[in-house]
């Protein structure tokens, strides 16, 4: 018989988990590194205070969702959802990231459907985020679930020939 593997779970990270968010942060940057604002080198040059701080800090803020997804007990894949404060009707999602062996097996859309779910509870209307602007699992990922772009597409970041495309999510 054929083990099967334990479906996907997706849960908040505790803060006392900044070494497993650290590197899944970088293992997302180096896999896909014209899918992100930051870069690898930049998040590689921050101190361990660095990183145990984001997820004390968002512990603390009740305006920050930094999510894990796991499989066989595995990290696999992370979100994060942030309110700010000075636009509480507008959630953002960031850092989404898949690792490449988990893909196409619904942990993607898990992701976005918790933040999606705690956008609503915190009474956001709207949730926002920025894909690269290509076609891509992403930005299907994106339009199924009803994203629209918000906006024309911008620099990903200075210096990168990629663009972004900002879109919005109705809630």
């Amino acid at each position: 018989t054929v083990a099967m593997s334990a479906a996907p779970a997706v849960r908040p990270f505790a803060p006392h988990e900044w070494s497993i968010y650290r590197e899944l942060r970088l293992r997302a940057l180096a896999d896909a590194p014209d899918a992100f604002g930051s870069t690898l080198a930049a998040e590689q040059e921050r101190a361990d205070e660095d990183w145990a701080g984001r997820l004390a800090a968002a512990d603390e803020s009740g305006r920050d969702l930094p999510l894990v997804a796991e499989m066989d007990g595995e990290p696999v894949g992370l979100g994060w959802g942030r309110i700010e404060a000075d636009h509480l009707g507008v959630a953002h999602l960031y850092q989404m990231w898949v690792a490449p062996g988990s893909r196409n097996l619904g942990v993607g859309r898990m992701l976005l459907e918790a933040v999606i779910a705690w956008a609503k509870e915190k009474n956001a209307r709207y949730l926002d985020l920025g894909v690269t602007y290509r076609e891509s699992s992403a930005m299907r990922l994106y339009r199924r679930a009803g994203f629209e772009p918000a906006g024309d597409p911008e620099p990903l970041r200075p210096g990168s020939k990629w663009l972004f495309l900002p879109m919005r999510l109705d809630l």
